[in-house]
This record gives C-alpha cells, sequence and structure tokens, in this order.
C-alpha cells in the first residue's frame, strides 16, 4: 500500500520514523513518501520535503516565512495527488496539517492524524476542523480519548510512542563525571535558551559537589551557547537528552515533552520557564490546563515543582533544587503512577497494525 506522511518537527520526525520502521515490517509492498529529517531519511523512503524546509517556530518566524508556508501547501497539495496515497498520515504539526487534511477530505483520501492538536489546552475550534476532515485520530496520551469521545471523533489510544524511542534508543553519553550529574534541559527554542539558561546556570556554584550538564540542541551553535555559559563551570553534550537523563540524579527542565521524557528516565526534576510578559500575558488567557508540565497535566495534580515567569529566580530554583536533593520519594512515587497510566511499550506497531488493517 501507498503511504503518504507528514511531519514539521524533530518530534514528529522521530515519533513518525519508528511508525515507518513497523509498517514495513506489515507491509511488504509498501511505498511510503515523507515530509521528514534525519530519522525518516535514515527509513530509505521517499522524502518529498526536509523539515529544515518547513519547520519554522514563533509567530515572527511564522509571519516572515508567510509565503515559503504557503508555496509548501501548494507543492504538499500537488505532491499527494500525484502520488495518490492509500493513507495520508499526519503527524502532529497541526497549522499546517489541518489545511492538509480539509483538502486531502475533500479529494477523497484516507485521513490519519497521529498526535492530535492540543485542543484540550488551547485553540477548542479547531475540533470542527478535525471531525470534519479526519477519518481516524490517534492519540498520546490516555485522556485524550475522553475528550475528544464527547464530540464524537473517532478516536483510538495505543500507548505513547515515547516509551518506544526510549526503548530503542543506545542511550550514548560521551562525558565521565565524578560527581552526580544535574541535566539542564532549557528548551530547543533560541529564545527559551537565552530566557532560561542563565536562571538554571545561576545556581551552579551553590552546588559544588554536583556536575551541571546542558543538553544541548544540535540546531543552535556552539557557539551561543558559550555566550551564556560564560565562565560558569558546566558541560553540554548535543544530541545526546537521553544519554544524558539516564546518567542523571536530577534535572531542571524546560516545560513540554523533556517534563515527560524527564519523569520516564525517573528523573526527579524541577520545571522552568519564563518567556516575554506579552506571550505570557497571551499564553494565560487561551491556555485552559492548569499546568505546565505534562507530568502534572497527565496526573492532574503539582507532581513536579514549576518554576514560571518572575518565580522562576535564583532563590526559588536553589530552594526547590535543595528541596528535592534531600527528599524525592514523593516523586519516585508519582513517576511510577505515570508510567503505569501511560501502558505498556508497542505503541508504534500497535499504531502500525491499526492503520494498515483500516486502509
Amino acid at each position: 500500500m501507498k503511504y503518504y506522511i507528514i511531519t514539521g518537527e524533530p518530534s514528529g520526525d522521530i515519533h513518525a520514523s519508528n511508525l515507518v520502521s513497523e509498517i514495513k515490517l506489515i507491509d511488504n509492498n509498501n511505498q511510503i513518501r515523507a515530509w521528514g529529517g534525519e530519522r525518516l531519511s535514515a527509513e530509505n523512503i521517499s522524502i518529498a520535503k526536509n523539515i529544515k524546509e518547513t519547520s519554522f517556530m514563533g509567530l515572527w518566524n511564522v509571519i516572515k516565512n508567510i509565503s515559503k508556508i504557503k508555496s509548501n501547501l501548494s507543492f504538499c497539495k500537488r505532491d499527494i495527488v500525484n502520488f495518490n496515497p492509500d493513507a495520508l498520515i499526519l503527524v502532529d504539526y497541526p497549522g499546517f496539517n489541518l489545511k492538509i487534511a480539509e483538502f486531502a477530505k475533500n479529494k477523497g483520501f484516507k485521513v490519519y492524524y497521529y498526535i492530535s492538536p492540543k485542543v484540550w489546552a488551547w485553540n477548542e475550534s479547531r475540533i470542527a476542523k478535525i471531525k470534519s476532515f479526519i477519518d481516524h485520530l490517534i492519540v498520546i496520551f490516555p485522556f485524550e480519548v475522553d475528550f475528544f469521545s464527547k464530540f464524537n471523533l473517532n478516536v483510538a489510544y495505543f500507548g505513547n510512542p515515547l516509551l518506544d524511542e526510549i526503548s530503542n534508543n543506545e542511550l550514548k553519553f560521551s562525558l565521565k563525571s565524578v560527581k552526580p550529574i544535574i541535566a539542564l534541559l532549557p528548551g530547543s527554542r533560541l529564545q527559551e535558551i537565552k530566557s532560561i539558561l542563565p536562571i538554571m546556570l545561576s545556581v551552579i556554584d551553590y552546588f559544588p559537589n554536583y556536575q551541571f550538564i546542558i543538553a544541548a540542541n544540535k540546531m543552535i551553535s556552539l557557539d551561543i551557547y558559550k555566550k551564556i555559559i560564560d565562565n560558569k563551570n558546566v558541560d553540554l553534550v548535543f544530541g545526546e537528552t537521553y544519554g544524558l537523563l539516564n546518567n542523571s540524579k536530577y534535572a531542571l527542565v524546560t516545560s513540554g515533552t523533556a517534563t515527560l521524557e524527564t519523569a520516564l528516565f525517573n528523573v526527579p526534576q524541577i520545571i522552568c520557564y519564563r518567556t516575554n510578559y506579552l506571550t505570557y500575558l497571551i499564553a494565560k488567557t487561551i491556555i485552559k490546563t492548569k499546568y505546565i508540565s505534562l507530568v502534572n497535566i497527565l496526573l492532574n495534580r503539582l507532581a513536579v515543582k514549576e518554576l514560571i515567569q518572575s518565580q522562576l529566580n535564583t532563590q526559588n530554583l536553589k530552594k526547590e533544587l535543595d528541596f528535592i536533593i534531600n527528599d524525592s520519594r514523593k516523586i519516585y512515587q508519582d513517576y511510577k503512577i505515570l508510567k503505569k497510566q501511560l501502558n505498556e511499550k508497542g505503541a508504534s506497531k500497535k499504531i502500525a497494525e491499526f492503520i494498515y488493517s483500516s486502509i
């Protein structure tokens, strides 16, 4: 069968590559064309567009590249029609993918949406589009089934693919440390790194018995990190986040998927988030969740401390880090509940089987 897959960001590229690997095992006559990055390219499939050409993060970046985005949309529509897939699999990337879903559905293609838009957090108006243009919605958090079912959507949950990614990862880690490690995960976006990393670094001198190591993003140059680090006693690794977490005792983490990844590695963490004041005010108005960490959202309580905006300062961060170093028992208990909630491994295999059998 023929599969057309669209990802737009590195995380989608990872999960789509694991899905493709499983599709190949069950469909010997597969033809796969995709929008992807390094991971999908490594699967030796036809790449229509590299995500380096399609990933525009932040409002200003989107506005600045609006003509490029329109051009990508036009190309994608033509390419889908020319390829004529049996299944169109949209992976996250909702701003772009929901537009493609409408086009594809109107053309009679079967549309699967994998890693649904987070409409439970904001922009609930997208539900009408999902209902109209998506044949099968595949979610990655158990609570999303109940949420989308309220709107009579065809929704399925097979487990969280992060469990597969972690299980299959080599956990490469190039550094050695005689001291216990505190991991710093300051985010993947330049704006986040510039805003949050300096505050993370400000507590280093208070914990001389620990080695602080930054999980650096390969898309950000070493020079930028060096400028922020200045003379601080800190190391960094590029592209080795899982290896770092696997070797860490504690972590300071910018909100996002990294908070869930840190929990799955059983590392006690503090959530750190700060953005410009206007962005924060807008987000506070439109975001409906009580928490910003996926750990807390999934458990529906404050299991890990969140330091947001003005709360994120040296004094508070030192205090909270002291606290988890002295006693992390409750965090470990909550992580255990979280892992049980997410189900067992094998999500990618189950999703591939579901798509193959329902085409």
